[in-house]
């Protein structure tokens, strides 16, 4: 029997139930932590995100970390999983809540571990890399895999939104700006001053269109890589669901012409090679998916990432 961290939710992949109180998170290696937060829901009703890190986790149970296309490797042969549980969020309260994520993921980086944060919406990101940032002597690069530059400077004066994570990033000072590299970005959902406020700060767009003609996804990864960790101390990875097309995609934002599974996680081990200090996967939405498709696929996106950190252990 699996450690539960609430009702019939099991720890993720089998995990151990461990907390930042106590030394139980010693023996583990990597530590994962739910953020069921959703914030302004900026297009309809398009909604239930804050309902992901219960459904992630449910679906992890049928998986193993065995890889056979990966040369066989079994990432829980080499890797033990602590499960934290959830952020205490406060649904009415957004300034709280962005203070508890803040808090919860310094305590997580303090620990050394390798943390794998899922959502919620995507406004959870900037508090996650804000703690990062005062973790590390230098500055922050982060990878951003999404349909969406998410870097609008509010939605209907929410500092906070989905929408805005990475133009409160691109304020603050220990993130180095010409290291953030918005990868993915496709579709009309974008507005023209998206692409106009990254391009203003420094920062890199690959487009998934440039991906998608790619002739060597692992060089296009390296050359992302070496953005994001030129002139820093850190590179984070970020994961919004509608990277993906939405045909690998049904319970994410409805977005057409995205990557396909295989090119994110192609991507994903890739980076994870190359050295990640941490990662999150944000805005999947089981309510708009029947069959879980897109919460099942999270597991997968997760062990590539820790295959890749194996292999960047051993190249070490």
């Amino acid at each position: 029997m699996t450690d539960r961290i609430y009702g019939n939710t099991p720890c993720f992949l089998g995990g151990k139930k461990v907390s930042l109180k106590d030394d139980s998170v010693n023996d583990r290696d990597v530590l994962i932590y739910g953020v069921p937060w959703e914030g302004s829901v900026t297009w309809g009703d398009y909604t239930g995100a804050e309902l992901g890190p219960k459904v992630i986790r449910l679906n992890s149970a049928r998986y193993s970390g065995y890889l056979p296309e990966l040369d066989h490797i079994d990432v829980l042969s080499h890797y033990t999983i602590g499960d934290l549980g959830d952020v205490d969020v406060v649904p009415a309260d957004t300034i709280e809540t962005m203070r508890r994520i803040e808090s919860f993921a310094s305590d997580v980086w303090k620990t050394n571990k390798f943390p794998v944060a899922f959502g919620g919406d995507h406004g959870i990101t900037y508090p996650i890399v804000k703690a990062l940032s005062e973790q590390v002597d230098g500055q922050v690069g982060i990878i951003h895999l999404d349909a969406h530059y998410d870097n609008h400077p509010d939605y209907e004066g929410d500092l906070y939104a989905r929408s805005t994570p990475f133009h409160r990033i691109y304020e603050s000072e220990s993130v180095r700006n010409e290291s953030i590299v918005h990868m993915g970005i496709h579709g009309p959902r974008n507005k023209p001053e998206t692409g106009k406020y990254a391009k203003e700060v420094g920062a890199t767009t690959i487009t998934a269109r440039e991906i998608r003609k790619a002739t060597d996804l692992a060089e296009m990864a390296r050359q992302a890589y070496d953005i994001a960790s030129k002139g820093t101390d850190a590179v984070y990875l970020s994961i919004c669901s509608d990277v993906l097309d939405f045909a690998f995609n049904p319970g994410g934002p409805v977005d057409g012409n995205g990557l396909t599974s295989y090119e994110l996680v192609e991507l994903v081990h890739e980076f994870a090679k190359l050295g990640i200090r941490g990662m999150d996967y944000v805005e999947v939405y089981p309510q708009q998916d029947a069959n879980d498709n897109s919460s099942h696929f999270v597991t997968t996106a997760v062990l590539y990432a820790l295959a890749g950190n194996i292999s960047h252990d051993e190249n070490k």
